[in-house]
């Protein structure tokens, strides 16, 4: 069992970004001294759901004042990036921190990120298999081309190589994991062998499903049994421990709704669709149903109880649900210290 945690950044009401970044920053040092296995960091354009707009850069700072934990982006979004640019980053990392980078990726929305960055609806329509199987070429191969609708240009040499890591470790290149949110990117994943980031908003039994779906497709792409069923997805969920389960479910209640609410409003799409947003008090209600909020005995339970229903053994849990910077710290150290202990 390996659990981390699940940075946003997120600006809570009354917060300044600037705070919520330091939140952000100092709940990742205090994740490693309390043993956890990682820490994995969002990115947001223009929206206070989270401050963090490069979560390869934020990355890079964690990287720098850690020396054991594992970080990774959840996730860096394909349409709005140069998968050579992106891919640069993540072997630079890779290589100089002796692999404890993982590089998470993902789709994204259809945001008017889109269009300030120049990358337009089709990218995020049709666009990812083309950006994902490029930066795969790059993180694989010494020397890359482009031929594709979107990225094209003549061979140029991978500088600095993956396979290049520091001290022998991660002679492989970076983890990249992709996040899936239907079945179309499971499809995506699976036949390119790559391990899922699957969502906190869904819960064991739709996990369980699509680690299924992936296992399907995966073995029809002609990937050896052994491998599929050794896949290492991530589960996103949130946690929050405390002594009792109401005071844990209260302490989210109470400050996760008004985030919610700041954040996901502000969210505006590129092309004006309408887009209906989650009832925050409703959502986050859900939220403390499906995931370890509660005593540390509820929260090993409950991360038991998933690994037994899905077959994941990797977590990436929110800590800053309650918003307050000591309380975060205070979460992390009994995840850390009361809740581990008793997963084995």
């Amino acid at each position: 069992m390996r659990v981390g945690s699940f940075v946003l950044a997120a600006q809570f009401p009354g917060q300044g970004q600037g705070e919520a970044l330091h939140r952000a920053v100092r709940s990742a040092e205090v994740a490693e001294e309390a043993g956890l296995d990682s820490v994995w960091l969002a990115e947001h354009h223009f929206v206070p759901y989270g401050t963090c707009p490069s979560a390869v850069t934020l990355a890079a700072l964690i990287l720098g004042r850690t020396r054991r934990i594992r970080v990774g982006t959840a996730v860096s979004v394909l349409p709005t990036a140069h998968p050579v640019a992106l891919g640069e980053q993540a072997a630079l990392l890779h290589v100089t921190t002796g692999g404890r980078f993982s590089l998470g990726v993902g789709r994204g929305g259809p945001w008017v990120d889109l269009e300030v960055f120049g990358a337009g609806l089709e990218a995020y329509e049709k666009g990812f298999p083309e950006s994902l199987d490029l930066l795969l070429h790059w993180l694989r191969e010494p020397r890359v081309g482009g031929s594709g609708e979107r990225f094209a240009f003549r061979e140029v040499a991978v500088v600095p190589r993956p396979q290049e890591a520091l001290n022998g470790q991660g002679a492989d290149g970076p983890e990249v994991v992709v996040a899936c949110t239907s079945p179309s990117s499971v499809r995506l994943a699976a036949q390119r062998c790559l391990p899922m980031l699957l969502g906190m908003h869904v819960g064991d039994d739709e996990k369980a499903e699509m680690v299924a779906l992936w296992n399907r497709h995966a073995r029809a792409a002609g990937h050896p049994p052994e491998t599929v069923s050794a896949a290492p997805h991530v589960s996103a969920g949130v946690a929050q421990v405390a002594d009792r389960r109401l005071d844990a479910a209260e302490a989210l209640q109470k400050a996760m709704p008004g985030w919610l609410k700041q954040g996901l409003d502000a969210h505006v799409t590129v092309d004006g669709r309408h887009r209906a947003m989650r009832d925050p008090v409703a959502y986050t209600e859900l939220l403390c149903g499906l995931h370890p909020v509660g005593t540390p005995q509820v929260c090993a339970d409950r991360l038991a109880a998933t690994a037994e229903r899905t077959g994941i053994t990797r977590f990436a849990l929110l800590v800053e649900g309650s918003g307050d910077l000591a309380a975060t710290e205070e979460n992390v150290r009994r995840l850390g210290a009361e809740v581990l202990p008793q997963l084995g």
